[in-house]
């Protein structure tokens, strides 16, 4: 390890990863500081993701893929559920190898990283930002850089230090469990969906699978709705009720910002990316694809910045990501919103509309077409986005 680099990532997950390797691809030093022992641990999420923002970064490997879907189904509160045509390959990932490669990918890029590197303040000098003390193994450090990214997660205390706002209001909090069940029999190409006020208020619950005969079971409620029952709970009763004789391997539980991309996602020489920028969908919670977005464009950006020495060229990373991803979320906001108000009867007539659908013809399109059909409001909701 040097003392001193052009770029220094906290946070070793998709987001920090995928930084480190385009800014050390861009000719910068680079130090990764991960404050867990292994990089991917613990696993955070449901761990789905779709082959066309896989492949943007890296070739499928069977190592890192626990099961292809080609299918989704979503299970409508009155029981029924349909089924939409699927194009294209979702894979569950094992997030623990999946972080690990991309941390090596970063690597060979000429990226270094730390492991039990615990940041615990930013270093200031004569009124600037000029590196990050950090406890590694326990031991203080003090490393300098030229830029500061912080790939922190939720309300990243890297984004606090600096300045910079990343309060998510409670009510674009979503309040998260999950375990990994084996012992179970489950569809392996299916990822499976379900909605409702009994189930999942103001969320869904999901059923991924990890093979033949286990899956990644989780939940995801408005913290509101969590007040009254905790998710938890209602992750409990469902398994209870669903898989009875099954083993719980793993547990995981926190919160997921459902919000927009936060409004400073830099300043001056510090940037945010991944779930510390909120570069989350809003609508499925789902963060690692636009995580690794945020993060290609933000080294890209740190890269240059390092070439050209203007700090102030870091604002092109907000541009850029606005123009990529950030206005698609804006507009995943809007329907978030909107489908959060749907009862269960507008959710079973939902459901009773798609199946009156061919079923070669029986899209997500087609299902969003029901939606709107039946809650004529989210058309005006998502309407709203475009013409603001």
């Amino acid at each position: 390890m040097k003392n001193a680099y052009d770029v220094i990532v906290v946070g070793a997950g998709p987001a920090g990863s995928t930084t480190a390797r385009y800014a050390a691809a861009g000719g910068a030093s680079v130090l990764v500081l991960e404050k867990d022992r292994d990089v991917g641990y613990p696993v955070r999420c449901g761990e789905a993701v779709a082959h066309e923002g896989v492949v943007q970064f890296i070739e499928p490997n069977e190592q890192w893929i626990a099961a292809r879907c080609t299918r989704f189904r979503l299970n409508s509160p009155n029981g029924k559920s349909v089924i939409p045509r699927l194009d294209g390959v979702a894979y569950v990932l094992e997030r623990r190898i999946f972080d690990y490669e991309l941390a090596k990918l970063a690597v060979q890029h000429g990226a270094e990283v730390v492991t039990k590197a615990y940041a615990y303040d930013l270093i200031r000098e004569e009124g600037k930002i000029t590196g990050v003390k950090v406890l590694v193994k326990d031991a203080p450090v003090e490393f300098r850089a030229k830029i500061i990214v912080g790939a922190d997660g939720v309300e990243s205390r890297v984004g606090k230090w600096a300045g910079i706002d990343t309060t998510c209001h409670i009510d674009d909090m979503e309040s998260c469990a999950q375990v990994t069940l084996g012992g179970i029999k489950v569809d392996e190409d299916i990822l499976d969906f379900y909605l409702g006020d009994e189930l999942a208020p103001g969320g869904y619950l999901w059923v991924f699978p990890k093979g033949k005969d286990s899956a990644n079971v989780g939940i995801g409620i408005s913290t509101d709705r969590a007040k009254e029952k905790s998710a938890i709970k209602y992750l409990e009763e469902f398994v209870t009720r669903t898989f009875p004789n099954s083993a719980i391997l793993t547990r995981i539980a926190g919160g997921v910002p459902c919000a927009k991309t936060l409004e400073s996602i830099v300043k001056s020489n510090v940037m945010l990316v991944g779930d510390a920028a909120h570069q989350v969908n809003p609508t499925t919670g789902g963060g690692i694809i636009s995580g690794m977005i945020g993060g290609m464009i933000a080294g890209q950006v740190a890269a240059e910045t390092i070439h050209t020495n203007d700090i102030a060229h870091l604002r092109e990373y907000e541009k850029r990501w606005q123009k990529r991803l950030g206005w698609r979320h804006d507009v995943f906001y809007n329907i978030k919103e909107a489908i959060g108000r749907l009862t269960d009867s507008n959710l079973n007539n939902i459901c009773e509309s798609a199946l009156q659908v061919p079923e070669e013809k029986r899209t997500v399109g087609a299902i969003f077409r029901a939606a709107l059909w039946n809650q004529p409001s989210m058309m005006l909701d998502v309407a709203k986005v475009f013409i603001s």
